[in-house]
Parts: C-alpha cells; structure tokens; sequence
C-alpha cells in the first residue's frame, strides 16, 4: 500500500464517495479514500429500517449545546459513521432546492454557481425513472424514483393542500419548486441508494483506488501554506501519516470539517489557543455560520393503518418477513412520503416553509423519541413537519481540546433570531389548517390531535419550544465566499493554504431551500469537474 498518493480524500460521505469515483477515472492518479466507520450493514439498504440507523454503531451521535430559545433543551444531531455517509442514514428525499438559492451564491461573489451553472451538476448524477425533462437527467448513477404504495394519508395531503389554497406540483425539482407534492427518494427497487452503493462499490475495485474504514484523520499535515497529508489512527491504535502530490479534499461534513481544519491549527486564533492547538493559519470563519433546518410538528389520530400499526412486535416482524419476500409493506417506504413548499408572505417563488408528512403519528406529551422505536406510539396516526427554511440565526462548531477526535462544540442558536420565531408559527399555523382540512374526515378522529391546544399563539410557541427538532442538515461552517468569515474559495480552495479544498455541506453560503443530500453530491460533482480540469 503506498504512503503517497495523488488525492487523499477524508469522509466516505455524500461527497466524499462521489469524488472517489469521479477522480478514480483517471488511471494515472492514485486516489485514498479514509472513512471512520465501515461497510453498512444489511439495515442500511430498507428504507423502513430508517428508525434503527440512529443512535447505532453508524452514527456518529452529536448533541448541541442547550439551546436558550427552546427551554435550554439539547438537540440530537446524528449523522452518518458508515461508507455513504449520511446518505446511508437519511430519509431518502430527493430535493435538490429553489432556482433562487443558487443565483444567491453567486451574487454573493461565487461565479460559477448560480441555478444554470450547476444544473448539469445534478442531472449528471441522475437517473429519474419518471421525468425525462431538462431539468433532469438519465443514465446517471444514483437512482430517483416514487414511492410504490404510499400511505393514504400522505396522498391525502395534497388534495387537504388544494382545499387550503397550496397548488398541486408534480415535480418540485423542475420549473417551479412551490405546490404539494409526492417526494422524491433515492430508492431503486425498493432498496436505498446511497452514494456509497451507487459510486464507491461499484469501482471499489480499481487499482488505484484504496478506501481504507475505521481510521479517524487527527490532523491534516502541513509544510507551511501547503497540505502536504493527513496524520490518521487506524483501528488497531496505529498512528500513520500519509502524504499526498496533488490535493487533501476534506469531505467530512458540516460538523467535523471545520472540527478537523481547528485541530490542524487552521481556524480562529482564539477558538485554537482555547484548545490548546498552535495556529498554523488564521482563518476566523472555520466553524461559524452553522444553519441547519428546524421543525415542529402536528399530528392526528387515524381510522386507517399507518406506521404505528407497524410498530407492534408482532406487526413488525410480519412486515419485516412481508419485505424481505415479496418486497410489499411499510418496509418499501420512507419515513417521510408527500411534502408542499409555501412562501408564508404569499410572495415570490423562493418557499420559506417546508412541510413533510409522515405516516405516523407522534403522541401528545413531549416525550416521544424520534430514535426509539420502543418510544414512538403504536396508536395510528399521522404528522406535518412545519420545516423553518431560511433561519437567520446562525451557529458554530468549536473544537475546545487539543486531543483530536474529541466531541466538538455544537452550538446552533437555534430560533435566537425573531423572524425565524415569527416564519415558524406562521407555517405552523399552516400546518394546522392543512391537517384540519376537509380532506382528511374520511381517514381521520375528530380533529388535531398534537399540539392539544393550538388556539393562541402563546401556546403555539411553548409547542414549538417543547417540540423542536433539526432536520439534521447542518451546512456553512466552512462557508465559500470572499469576505471576512469565508473559508473557501469559490473552486473550493482553502484561502490561505495550497493544496486543499473542502467539499461538503459546509461549504454553502446560504442553505438550501430543502433536504440537503442532493445538494451535497452536486457540490462533489462540480468539485470533481474543478480538480480535474485543475481549476
């Protein structure tokens, strides 16, 4: 195995598997891919095993910081510690954002990325199975598709939309993004597809490409201004260091790379001298800027089966036997299955709400556990998720030990700013009116279910503080731009240092209107181009 390579990419992420496949192409280069976890296991690949993957041995497990403006509480952050990333975790939604989110990063001074530039970066990785249009692609590697059998309840929330004045849209990845509609996932054959079984497997076999799982990259190496390799511990407790020619890409997401830059000295002078670490490189933006999307949620009680039902012992075995024979069942489905985009004001094309159903129901006391099954109730039901899209607050992620691999800081100060108080409610309120609809009488006991009192906006709010949680899209903190808390350029190079560039989710200005795995492997995508073209 040899010590030096052309690329060494670190984090078998959304990004990082992309590039392995992209950048292994060439014959000439030698590519090393470093993960911290390993191969999925058999779970990964069922959509309706989403429940089991947090929490588990593939999640990297984050807490944040008590956060003052939801009753101090602490929020789960998970992601992905397996080959794929959190594309190995996720939900599965296929959205790839607004026109608009785009033609922002560009006016922000980052040429090359706006809506046109890098729609060829989406449909490259594409293969729609339902529309053949220009907004999308054919032949690509990871597969976008519909669920098969969606539950009732989640076909029923567009025409609940209609009756509550949000339009139809078949394809919220097209021409327009605003409307109700089924999602999106990245499932072919009712089985995941994440970017680790889509890009990395299928080349694992090339020579000159070596992923190598189970190490954790301490520090990026450094002569100067210059990324020269990566200090790593394997598994068995080893210390190596690896160097590279060419370029160190740091894919390991909008949590630990800027967590690895601050740990090789490259970060805010006072956030490294706290932590003990000798500044190599001032560069105050490292690990500020943190959004993430946040939601609240409401239920009601069904008369039909929905995945509570499921949940029973029992029932669970049943469809679990159901899927793996005759791939039929809850088991085929996301955890998540229709979806509407609204602009709470009325205006403009660019949503700032976000609203997800999900075929399960919550309970009512604040107490359920999103990531334990044995938590959830097992009285049917179904939910809205009231998604925030655009948050005005932002964070920051902080290294505060010297010792590499330590829990970094989380702080995203989640709801601090009083629009984004004012935006939630409003699509709240929204939610209420949906899942109130006409519509639903027919499938439904009586009216909202969860929150219980929805009649004040006081009471509203103390449910969106005892409710709260992230949709587990963190992004920015290693943000692309040209001013003072920019920490890439706009090809994604480190300012300041040769030789390295960041390619993940952290690199976004401004998140994205929606799930952010989409945008995540056109970023790779684009990156892959960049480096090729040695741009």
């Amino acid at each position: 195995m040899p010590m030096h390579y052309h690329y060494i990419i670190i984090g078998a992420g959304s990004a990082g598997c992309v590039l392995a496949n992209r950048l292994s192409e060439d014959e000439t280069c030698n590519v090393l891919l470093i993960e911290a976890g390993g191969r999925a296991g058999p779970l990964v690949a069922i959509p309706g095993a989403y429940a089991t993957l947090h929490k588990s041995k593939i999640d990297w497990g984050f807490w944040t910081e008590p956060q003052p403006h939801i009753n101090n509480r602490q929020l789960y952050i998970p992601r992905g510690k397996v080959l794929g990333g959190c594309s190995s975790t996720n939900a599965m939604a296929y959205v790839r954002g607004n026109k608009e989110d785009y033609n922002r990063w560009s006016q922000l001074g980052n040429e090359g990325w706006s809506y046109r530039e890098v729609l060829p970066y989406f449909k490259r990785s594409e293969n729609h199975e339902v529309f053949k249009t220009a907004y999308h692609g054919t032949g690509g590697e990871i597969n976008i598709s519909f669920l098969d059998a969606p539950n009732i309840t989640s076909k029923t929330f567009i025409d609940a939309c209609q009756q509550c004045g949000i339009a139809a849209n078949d394809d919220y990845n097209g021409e327009n993004q605003l409307g109700a509609s089924m999602l999106q996932f990245t499932i072919k054959n009712k089985k995941r597809q994440s970017t680790a079984s889509c890009f990395l497997l299928p080349v694992m076999q090339r020579k000159n490409l070596v992923v190598r799982t189970g190490c954790h990259v301490n520090k990026i190496l450094l002569n100067k201004n210059r990324a020269t390799g990566v200090e790593l511990v394997t598994g068995a407790g080893t210390v190596e260091q690896i160097y590279c020619t060419q370029e160190l890409l740091l894919c390991a997401g909008a949590i630990q790379s800027p967590a690895i830059l601050q740990y090789s000295g490259i970060g805010d002078d006072a956030i490294l001298k706290n932590a003990g670490v000798p500044t190599a490189h001032h560069l105050p933006g490292v690990g500020k800027n943190l959004q993430d999307h946040v939601w609240a949620p409401v239920s009601r009680l069904s008369t039909v089966k929905t995945a509570n039902h499921a949940l029973k012992p029992l029932n669970m075995a049943a469809a679990l036997l159901n899927y793996l024979l005759y791939k039929k069942g809850p088991f085929c489905n996301a955890p998540i299955e229709s979806n509407a985009f609204i602009n709470s004001a009325g205006t403009g094309n660019r949503p700032d709400i976000q609203i997800h159903t999900a075929a399960l129901q919550l309970g009512n006391d604040y107490q359920h556990d999103l990531y334990s099954i044995k938590k959830i109730p097992t009285t049917s039901g179904f939910s809205l998720l009231t998604i925030l899209l655009h948050p005005e607050s932002r964070g920051t992620v902080y290294i505060n030990s010297k010792k590499p691999g330590a829990v970094p800081v989380i702080n995203p100060n989640f709801l601090s700013s009083s629009k984004d108080r004012d935006t939630l409610l409003q699509g709240l309120k929204k939610s209420i009116e949906i899942i109130n609809a006409p519509a639903y009488n027919a499938l439904a006991k009586k009216g909202a279910y969860f929150p219980m009192d929805f009649k004040t906006d006081a009471s509203l709010m103390l449910h969106i503080q005892k409710s709260l949680e992230t949709l587990y899209h963190p992004v920015g903190t290693c943000k692309m731009g040209n001013d003072g808390l920019a920490v890439v350029n706009n090809n994604l190079q480190v300012h300041g240092i040769n030789g390295l560039r960041v390619i993940d989710a952290s690199i976004m200005p401004e998140i994205t209107s929606g799930n952010t795995n989409a945008p995540t492997i056109m970023i790779a995508e684009k990156a892959a181009q960049l480096i090729i073209s040695n741009a």
